[in-house]
């Protein structure tokens, strides 16, 4: 009777490291990230992120912002318990590189540029990254993403001078 009870004991836990090897396989293709309003604000959008090779699609569909730029980034925790949003954190960025534009070789991780919302305060934005990652060291699943009242500069440090949190979002696995 014990050794039954022990190869049922040992097939179960066969089957728990198995499924924990799957949960943990690197291999994430696609991400998203749904924007609620932080407080006093109205923007809610999502945005999904898609490997692409070497690179990152981020596609983005957010409304309620106020016509014209707004910062954009991944920031370093995916916490949106904080009613502004501040509990999200600053930028990711695992570099510790200095603040910057897209572009720039050097910049946080999670410096993603502006958005730029029309009179009918929505945006629709793709583009590529290739400093971001969906898995491995660096990865962004998890992290939050803020969008900003403000335009970034892209160039004061630490944050683009890009304002208060309008919506905030938590960066998590989605179904291929």
């Amino acid at each position: 009777m014990l050794a039954a009870q022990a190869v049922a004991q040992n097939k179960t836990m066969d089957k728990a490291k198995t499924s924990m090897k799957m949960e943990q396989a690197p291999g994430i293709s696609k991400a998203v990230a749904v924007l609620n309003p932080a407080s006093g604000s109205n923007v809610r959008g999502v945005v999904t992120f898609t490997k692409d090779g070497n690179m990152v699609k981020v596609v983005a569909d957010i409304e309620g912002l106020t016509p014209g730029n707004h910062g954009f980034h991944i920031h370093e925790f995916g916490d949106c318990s904080a009613k502004d949003g501040s509990s999200a954190g600053g930028h990711f960025n695992p570099a510790g590189a200095p603040h910057g534009a897209p572009a720039d070789k050097q910049r946080h991780t999670g410096d993603l540029g502006n958005l730029v919302a029309g009179q009918d305060g929505k945006v629709h934005v793709e583009f590529s990254d290739p400093m971001l990652k969906l898995d491995g060291a660096g990865a962004i699943i998890g992290r939050g993403v803020i969008v900003h009242a403000n335009p970034d500069d892209l160039k004061t440090q630490p944050t683009g001078n890009a304002g208060g949190r309008q919506a905030c979002a938590v960066i998590g696995v989605a179904k291929p």
